[in-house]
């Protein structure tokens, strides 16, 4: 993503131009529904955060402030409010859908063992990332699935660098863990 070209397009937004928000819908919604989706699990709850971070998007774009950080880290940290609410209503965990953690990059022509061994594990690690604290879950999520910087994750969570590292560490050992549990327990 260009930071530049996605601040010049919210100006543009914020003066009215109808073309400038659909160019800003086109860029930003897959990464945002897939951060919605990793955290919720619920394709149902992930369309509904996605519509929403845009509708707030129309609402209040011109409160966006560059000097605090990549438009991309301020439109999750949106989402993840919204995401946090919805998870706060729904009060339960809705499992992730097959392919839903999936990237928009095209399968590769392999070894069919091999890419089934890859899909048991994206399954695996599908259902085990929603079992996570939400603070490790978004740490998780962010870093390591949207591959943000520490920097913008710390931004998008609202709180320091260290917190995001520390997190990021305890939550890649929650879910080494769980891995492991799930493993022994299919052997």
């Amino acid at each position: 993503m260009n930071d530049s070209a996605d601040e010049e397009l919210l100006g543009q937004m914020v003066s009215g131009s109808e073309a400038a928000f659909v160019a800003l819908y086109r860029r930003c919604q897959g990464p945002t529904y897939r951060f919605a989706l990793q955290m919720s699990g619920s394709r149902e709850i992930a369309e509904e955060v996605t519509q929403e971070v845009f509708v707030t998007l129309i609402h209040s774009g011109g409160r966006y402030d560059p000097s605090r950080g990549p438009f991309l880290s301020w439109l999750l940290g949106i989402a993840r409010n919204h995401v946090l609410r919805c998870l706060e209503r729904e009060r339960r965990y809705v499992g992730a859908e097959e392919g839903d953690f999936e990237r928009d990059d095209p399968p590769e022509a392999e070894d069919p063992l091999a890419e089934l061994s890859r899909e048991e594990a994206r399954r695996t690690l599908r259902e085990a990332i929603p079992l996570l604290p939400i603070r490790y879950r978004e740490a998780i999520v962010l870093c390591d699935l949207q591959e943000m910087s520490y920097e913008d994750a710390a931004r998008t969570l609202d709180c320091a660098v260290g917190t995001v590292r520390s997190r990021l560490h305890r939550g890649r050992a929650l879910l080494a863990a769980k891995l492991r549990g799930r493993e022994r327990c299919l052997s």
